[in-house]
Parts: structure tokens; sequence; C-alpha cells
């Protein structure tokens, strides 16, 4: 396919693995990418790999002037922007270990998580919508999470930016689709990322809950995203889209009840 010929887009996070995944994609769709990342090594090396149509680019989402100059570079270089993935996010593990409570989560953790999480993305759309509507529109997609979607016993800030986005979505979908400017989310659940897969026990305990047969790969946001940036995806906008496997489209006893059934129980429920 080539739905996004001549199109030039923006990946942020773009070396990490959803990211470069969708780069991968993206590029194979016709488009030109941007690698914007915070790793600039990492973001050189995906460009190598993925050839010329992938261009690294020093992108940190918690500071506002870088965020400025990588998208004004890039409407600058190839006089357009038509596209912008905003896929960056606090990922640390370190940083996301203390990521608990309101009584325990240190406060810069809090701080960090919504600079990064959701003003990142606010000053993305911020920057990136005066280039986009020179075009006559385009789109606009967030990464989002099933954590904003639903609570848990940990990481409250992540969750929290995660919802944060979902609305932004809505609002963002609402100010500019008039002038052509679609704006969705993507909702990932387990994604098998490099870093996820260094988690086997988190991911085992989590397959319980899916009800498709393998857990989530890069190349599924990938697709999703491909989706969302091409015209066949016109009249879709506001969105938050779940790629999860169907983990959050049951009741919360599925698993258990699935125990019973195969124990013989299921009868006397």
């Amino acid at each position: 396919m080539n739905r996004l010929k001549d199109k030039v887009a923006i990946i942020t996070g773009g070396a990490g693995g959803i990211g470069s995944a969708t780069a991968e994609r993206f590029i194979a769709e016709g488009a030109t990418v941007i690698i914007a990342d915070l790793f600039e090594d990492r973001a050189k090396e995906v460009a190598a790999r993925l050839g010329p149509q992938a261009v690294p680019m020093f992108f940190d989402a918690g500071d506002d002037d870088s965020v400025k100059a990588a998208i004004d570079e890039t409407a600058k270089r190839f006089g357009r922007l038509d596209i912008l993935f905003n896929n960056a996010a606090v990922t640390d593990v370190r940083v996301q270990a203390m990521d608990t409570t309101p009584t325990d989560i240190p406060l810069d953790v809090w701080d960090k998580t919504m600079e990064v999480n959701v003003r990142g993305v606010m000053i993305g759309c911020r920057f990136a919508i005066p280039h986009i509507l020179k075009q006559g529109g385009g789109s606009i997609i967030n990464t989002a999470s099933d954590s904003g979607l639903a609570g848990d016993n940990v990481r409250l800030a992540y969750g929290t930016s995660k919802a944060a986005v979902i609305a932004m979505t809505k609002y963002v979908a609402v100010q500019y689709g008039r002038q052509g400017i679609r704006c969705n989310a993507i909702a990932p659940g387990v994604i098998m990322t490099a870093q996820m897969k260094k988690l086997p026990v988190l991911a085992e305990a989590i397959f319980r809950h899916v009800v498709t047969p393998r857990l989530g790969l890069p190349e599924d946001i990938a697709a999703l995203a491909a989706f969302l940036a091409a015209d066949e995806s016109a009249y879709i906008t506001g969105q938050t889209i779940c790629c999860d496997g169907g983990h959050l489209a049951h009741q919360p006893q599925l698993a258990d009840m699935i125990d019973l059934e195969a124990k013989g129980a299921g009868d006397h429920v």
C-alpha cells in the first residue's frame, strides 16, 4: 500500500519499540518520517536502518523549545507537515517504580510524568497545528493507554496522564475538525517491546486477561497508526481506539471463570 505517499510525519519517541515500528510502517506507506527522540544516537540507528526516508532529530518532550525547534525544522526542511504522532512518554522503569499512590509517590515523579506525558503532547499540538493547517489539514495521533481507562494499584501518575491525553484528544478534534485536522488516540494494552520482554512474569500475568491468542506487538500499533494517519480514516476523529487484545472488553472475573471451567467447576457456579 502507498497510503501516505508524499506525506511528512513526525513521530516523537520514534526510536522506541512502538515509535520505530510505526516509522517503518509509515515509510513503507510512502511517508517521509522524522524520528524524533530524546536519545539521539538511537534515533540515528533507527534512521540508518530504515533508509533515506527516515530522518533522525533530537526531541525532548519536556522542553518546549526543543519541541518547537524539531517541528519548525521539519516544516522548513520539507516544506510541509501532515502527521504528528505524539508518542513520547516517561517510560524509565526506575521512575515508574516510584509511581505508586497519592500518599507515596514523590512529587517530582508526578510533575515529570505530567510534564512529558501531558504538557509534551499539548506543546506538540501547539506548534504542529499551524504547519498542518497550511496543508489544509492532516492527522494528529496521540498515544494513550488502557491505564487511562481503568484504575490499577500502581502508576497513579502514568494512568492519570494518559486519561488527560484521552480528554485532550477530544478537545483538539473538536477545536480543529472543521479546519481539516483529525485527532485520535491509540490506547495500547501490553505490547511486547524490548522492555516488556524483560518482564516475562508480568506479561504472563496480564496474558490471562487478554482474549486474543497472543500479546500485542509494536507492529500492531503501527498498523493502527498508519490507518489513522491515512485519508481512508477521514471520518474518524476524537476517538480513543484500544489496541489491547480485548483486555478491557470483558468482565473482571473472566480469567478466573475460565480457570474454573478448566477444572470442571463451571457447572457449579
